[in-house]
């Protein structure tokens, strides 16, 4: 399938409503440094210096599937406690519906907290109750769930064993949207893949499947094998089984399935990978795609969240830009367009991560720049970078410029590790994109000290701040021109 064939499969996507029933979980990160051992007891002390909540489980499924601008509701149980509310806040702010969560005051909320030194886990603590919900919550919550499926293009079944979703409540729901006709995805757990029967499609990775079916799925030919059987254990009509590194297997009932190969750029954390891949995979079948178009586009999907750091999502923006990609230009997928660029910078608070935020016409990308971007970037979690479009870099900047076209610009920019999103503008002056991310810090060089820094009123009344950036003494591409037409002489060499 070509990418020009998955590039207008995406644009005719529409915004289907997916309904997820699962285990929700509130992921929280503390990160800091170790710095001696304990008097107490021969255990590193963690000098804390940074907490982060993030929307683990069933959660991130949703999150993944907001991010692609789909309509989605959670059903899951929360504890009668701060930590629930927390999560239910965290869900709400990026625009999932959360009525259908109840809450059981017998359980607490799921909560795992890592302890984090350098990029190194040395502890979890895990808050949580494995116990089946109480026959009357598990009653009232199926017949809410068959309320519901109606008005659902697809459900998914986020299964963490966590409770929600025990043998009763499968055996009832499965059933109950197999005949409204909605499709069943099951991200599954444990070995016992019977309690699934009758689904559409069960998404393990392959240690899963082999715990399931009892033996090595090494080969190709093993796992095409694997695939066929647990589609005649389940009862389902198709299975997909993640293969990490080596991309996907996908088979349908009565097919010969298919492999295919991981498109990541380069991996970085494959945190959450699964969810984008059964996130993106209910969105296709909710559109009415056929499975190999579905799995075609969660393929690239997940290529794109594994070159990210931590549990990420992937937007349309992002999709269409690395679909768009020729292999030489393009943006990487890392270009906010439209209502992608609120969707990402809701995302990310409800991720609690520090959004910084420049701008700039990047014209000539010179050693300035590097540096410049790899310092905003040092200010916060994630940097997104205004870029001026064509017309308004002619205005500022005067006829022959720019001398690269926006899509170079944006192809060089997102080349840079230190880029985590870019969003272009066309007006003169950054103060529309300012309001509508509101970052956490607003980065201008600072030769901006006497000028006045366009956006420091609006980011300053919201809690944000402005960080001046230094420079790299002589380098502009104001001067590169100057250069390259031989009236100014050659950039000074740094010594030694």
């Amino acid at each position: 399938m070509t990418r020009a064939e998955l590039a207008r499969a995406l644009k005719a996507l529409g915004h289907p409503r997916v309904l997820i029933v699962g285990d929700l979980i509130l992921d929280r990160y503390v990160t800091g440094e170790v710095e001696r051992i304990s008097p107490e007891a021969p255990i590193p002390v963690l000098a804390a210096r940074h907490s982060q909540e993030l929307l683990g489980g069933a959660g991130n499924v949703a999150a993944n599937l907001r991010a692609m601008e789909a309509e989605v509701e959670v059903m899951g149980l929360l504890g009668d406690d701060g930590l629930g509310r927390r999560l239910r806040e965290l869900l709400e702010a990026i625009g999932i519906e959360t009525s259908g969560c109840l809450v059981d005051a017998g359980r607490p909320t799921t909560e795992k907290t890592r302890m984090i030194s350098g990029v190194q886990q040395i502890l979890r603590v895990d808050w949580e109750s494995n116990a089946p919900a109480p026959e009357p919550l598990s009653r009232r919550f199926l017949e809410d769930f068959r309320g519901r499926v109606g008005r659902a293009q697809a459900v998914v079944l986020s299964d963490y064993g966590k409770g929600v979703l025990s043998a009763e409540l499968l055996a009832g729901a499965i059933p109950a949207a197999r005949a409204a006709g909605v499709p069943v995805l099951v991200d599954p757990k444990g070995s016992d893949y019977r309690r699934y029967r009758g689904a559409t499609l069960v998404t393990p990775n392959r240690r899963e499947a082999e715990l399931a079916l009892g033996r090595r799925l090494s080969t190709l030919d093993e796992v095409t094998a694997g695939a066929r059987d647990l589609i005649e254990l389940a009862d389902l009509q198709a299975a997909v089984i993640t293969l990490g590194a080596e991309g996907m297997f996908h088979m349908q009932r009565g097919g010969p399935g298919h492999h295919a190969p991981t498109v990541a750029r380069a991996v970085f954390d494959v945190t959450g990978a699964g969810d984008t891949v059964i996130a993106h995979l209910a969105l296709g079948l909710a559109a009415r795609m056929p499975l190999a178009l579905a799995a075609e586009l969660a393929n690239h999907a997940a290529g794109l969240v594994v070159a990210k750091r931590g549990a990420a999502s992937v937007t349309r923006s992002e999709l269409r830009g690395v679909l768009a990609d020729d292999g030489v230009l393009g943006a990487n997928g890392k270009v906010l367009e439209g209502g992608a660029l609120e969707a990402q910078v809701a995302a990310w608070r409800a991720q609690g991560k520090r959004i910084v935020f420049t701008n700039g016409c990047f014209d000539l990308l010179h050693a300035g720049h590097v540096a410049y971007l790899a310092f905003a970037r040092s200010k916060g979690d994630v940097l997104l970078v205004g870029v001026n479009d064509d017309e308004s870099v002619r205005r500022l900047k005067g006829a022959g410029r720019p001398v690269n076209p926006l899509a170079d610009r944006l192809a060089v920019l997102a080349g840079l590790e230190a880029v985590d999103a870019l969003a272009v503008f066309g007006e003169d002056t950054p103060l529309e994109i300012v309001r509508r991310v509101t970052p956490h810090v607003l980065v201008k060089g600072e030769d901006w000290r006497d000028k006045g820094v366009v956006g420091r009123e609006w980011v300053e009344s919201h809690g944000g701040e402005v960080v001046l950036a230094p420079l790299l003494g002589g380098r502009s591409t104001s001067s590169m021109l100057e250069r390259a037409a031989g009236h100014a002489p050659p950039a000074e060499r740094p010594s030694g």
